[in-house]
C-alpha cells in the first residue's frame, strides 16, 4: 500500500514539474524587455485611441496605466492621425522625452480609410526602426479591422516577430466587442481604458519590463 503510494506521488509530482516546464517554456515566448527603473519614462504613441476619446482626460489608458505602474506616462495619442504622420512626429517626442519604452498603437485611422496592409506595415516598421535608433525598446499593440470579425490586420504580428517585440492582440478586440466597454463602434469607454491598461500591465509584468 506504501509503495503504491508513493508510485503516485512520485507519478503526481513528475507531472507537476511537466506543467511548470510547459508554463515556463510558454512564458519564455513572450520577448523580454528591459526593467523599468522607478523613475522611467514610458511614451505612449499612437492615435485616438491613445488619447483617450470616449472617456474623461484621466480616463485614457496611459492615465489609468501610470496609475498602475507607478512609472510616469506621457499621453503622445493624435486624435484621428495616420500613421504616415505619426512616422514623422515620433522623432521629435523621443529627442523631447527620453522614454525608456514606446507603447505603440497605431494605425486604427488608416483602417479606416481602407489604407493598403503594407503601407501601415511600413509606416509601423519605420516607428519601430526610429525607436531602435534610439535605444529604445517597443511593445507594439494590435489594432482591428473596424468591422464586425474585429481581428488585427496579420501585419501586426509579424512585425513583432520580425523586430522580436512584445505584443497585445487581443484586448482591443475584446473591449471593441463587448458593448459595456465602448463609447462608439472603434473607441473604448472608461470602463474599457481601465481593462486596455490592466492587460498592458500584464504584459509588461510578462515581459520582464515590471516585476
Amino acid at each position: 500500500m506504501g509503495r503504491m503510494m508513493s508510485a503516485k506521488n512520485a507519478s503526481f509530482l513528475t507531472g507537476l514539474l511537466f506543467a511548470v516546464l510547459i508554463l515556463c517554456t510558454a512564458c519564455s515566448k513572450i520577448p523580454q524587455l528591459t526593467p523599468l527603473a522607478a523613475d522611467a519614462t514610458i511614451l505612449a504613441f499612437g492615435d485616438s485611441l491613445t488619447f483617450g476619446t470616449g472617456a474623461g482626460e484621466f480616463e485614457s489608458y496611459p492615465a489609468v496605466l501610470m496609475r498602475l505602474t507607478g512609472r510616469k506616462i506621457v499621453n503622445a495619442g493624435v486624435p484621428g492621425e495616420i500613421s504616415v504622420v505619426g512616422a514623422q512626429r515620433l522623432p521629435e517626442l523621443l529627442e523631447r522625452e527620453h522614454p525608456a519604452l514606446l507603447i505603440l498603437c497605431h494605425g486604427g485611422n488608416d483602417l479606416l480609410a481602407h489604407q493598403s496592409p503594407q503601407v501601415i506595415a511600413d509606416n509601423l516598421r519605420v516607428m519601430i526602426r526610429i525607436a531602435a535608433e534610439s535605444g529604445v525598446p517597443v511593445l507594439l499593440v494590435a489594432v482591428p479591422v473596424p468591422d464586425l470579425s474585429l481581428k488585427p490586420p496579420p501585419l501586426y504580428e509579424e512585425l513583432a516577430k520580425e523586430f522580436h517585440i512584445p505584443i497585445e492582440l487581443k484586448i482591443l478586440p475584446q473591449i471593441l466587442g463587448t458593448r459595456n466597454l465602448k463609447s462608439d463602434h472603434i473607441h473604448p469607454n472608461a470602463a474599457g481604458y481601465r481593462k486596455f491598461a490592466e492587460a498592458l500591465a500584464k504584459l509588461l509584468k510578462k515581459s520582464g519590463a515590471l516585476p
